[in-house]
């Protein structure tokens, strides 16, 4: 099997327990509420398990433990688990944090659903979705979650920066879908994008998501660094704020589909 791209390999996705990382990870943007329609609509199966992998803060568990019988939801980073418990919906009793890499976490299967939201391009595919197959239930699906804020009219411009302050030398552009498709590794089912949702941020929270990116952890940037990304981003974004807020639209997308081996694995009864 081809190996992952350089730029997503386990020294860059590591960077996500950083306290830095972990501290600024709240100031990402919410997933909006037609992206748990969708995944909802996905769960056919009974139980309504749901397993989150890659689950971070609990972005996507939180608001699922609400809809579903059970959400598993699972980081290598107590860190992440220790502040997603903290957030609203964190303690829900159907809601089960644990701690440990997806490839080999402890896992109560069969799940109805498998929902990676922007973190299955850390795991070890080779393991994950093989995993994953065998942990699905018959009619189960896997679902790819992201969100993404477009038509940003400073989008270039801070493209720039990013470039020039990322402690990711290797990042190359890349298509996770097709990644995983030239691999064997998934087949397509569905898509979607919800519709647009306004989000206001002020400029400081915006400046500081960023840091909950890969290549921007503070605590692998140089402090010089971090000061003159942080200023430079403040003196390009601030011309379109109002009042010190940006008004922004937030997109979610799902692709669902079916998680493959190239062993032959089997799915849940």
């Amino acid at each position: 099997m081809l190996p992952k791209p350089a730029h997503l390999g386990p020294r860059y996705g590591a960077q996500f327990a950083d306290p830095s990382v972990v501290a600024a990870y709240p100031h990402r943007p919410p997933y909006p509420a037609e992206v748990f329609e969708i995944l909802v609509g996905l769960v056919i199966d009974a139980p309504r398990a749901v397993l989150d992998a890659g689950c971070g803060t609990g972005d996507l568990a939180r608001r699922l433990a609400e809809l579903v019988d059970r959400v598993d939801a699972v980081d290598p980073s107590a860190a992440m688990l220790a502040l997603g418990r903290t957030l609203p919906g964190g303690a829900a009793p159907n809601l089960r944090w644990v701690l440990g890499a997806i490839e080999e976490a402890p896992l109560q299967p069969p799940y109805a659903l498998v929902t990676a939201g922007e973190s299955l391009h850390w795991m070890e595919w080779a393991v994950a979705l093989p995993r994953f197959r065998a942990a699905l239930s018959r009619a189960g699906s896997l679902a790819l979650v992201g969100r993404e804020t477009p038509d940003l009219p400073w989008a270039g411009d801070l493209l720039q920066l990013i470039q020039r302050y990322s402690t990711n030398r290797e990042f190359q552009p890349y298509d996770l879908v097709e990644e995983l498709e030239v691999r064997g590794l998934f087949r397509v089912a569905g898509q979607r994008r919800t519709a647009p949702i306004p989000f206001r941020q002020p400029v400081e929270a915006y400046v500081e998501s960023i840091h909950s990116r890969n290549g921007f952890s503070r605590d692998r940037m140089t402090a010089d660094a971090a000061d003159a990304f942080d200023a430079a981003a403040r003196d390009l974004l601030s011309p379109f704020s109002r009042g010190g807020m940006l008004h922004l639209q937030v997109v979610g997308s799902v692709v669902w589909g079916e998680p493959q081996s190239p062993w032959g694995v089997k799915r849940e009864a």
